[in-house]
């Protein structure tokens, strides 16, 4: 679990400095530095913490037991680093910020986010690498697939089922028991009364599938 152990953060941007707010509060872990894929990046600062370089600056540390967590919002690119990280001998950490609340039975993967104001009811079930933003709540015996995100403000009634990489936009509403299947995309404040189909575009109060 590398409690207390310094881990890396891999995202140098506004989510990146969330991510970092979330784990200082927290304690379990003490960020040592920041790695960003994007040009010019290196030898910045991420609220205060260097940013060393891109994924080579891991590659030159695979001689150390190397802990991080992926701050990537796009669910691909989060999905694709995290097991470039994993098959390159990185553990993923998992953040909840303090301010968060977590029921009993709950379990929530490797590589996972929570941040501050989220509810996180008794029998839900998070999977590896998703993000469930700011102030978002996930009741009883929902299922969070891999890499999904749950945006800020939104709320997941009970036993909804959300698919791996699916994007749930800021302030949408999922009523008890619809299932989202895997790879789609909510449009922002939605209220979904039925079920999405794998790799819908869809959105609206009621929400509908979109061109």
């Amino acid at each position: 679990m590398n409690e207390g152990g310094g881990v890396f953060v891999f995202g140098a941007s506004g989510h990146g400095k969330v991510v970092i707010d979330a784990i200082e509060r927290a304690g379990r872990h003490r960020v040592l530095f920041v790695c960003d894929d994007a040009a010019g990046k290196r030898g910045t600062s991420l609220m205060g913490y260097p940013v060393a370089g891109d994924r080579n600056e891991l590659l030159a540390r695979r001689g150390e037991t190397l802990h991080g967590i992926v701050a990537i919002g796009d669910n691909g690119a989060r999905t694709d680093l995290a097991q470039w990280l994993v098959e390159n001998g990185c553990t993923l950490i998992t953040v909840i910020h303090p301010a968060a609340v977590i029921g009993r039975e709950v379990q929530i993967e490797a590589g996972t986010v929570v941040m501050a104001g989220c509810v996180i009811n008794s029998g839900a079930h998070i999977g590896r690498n998703a993000i469930i933003n700011t102030g978002a709540t996930v009741d009883h015996d929902c299922a969070v697939g891999e890499a999904a995100h749950i945006g800020p403000g939104t709320h997941l009634c009970g036993h909804v089922v959300i698919g791996a990489r699916t994007l749930i936009g800021a302030g949408t509403t999922v009523i008890p028991s619809v299932r989202i299947g895997a790879d789609a995309v909510i449009g922002a404040g939605s209220t979904v009364l039925s079920d999405v189909p794998d790799g819908a575009r869809a959105g609206g109060t009621p929400c509908r599938l979109l061109a």
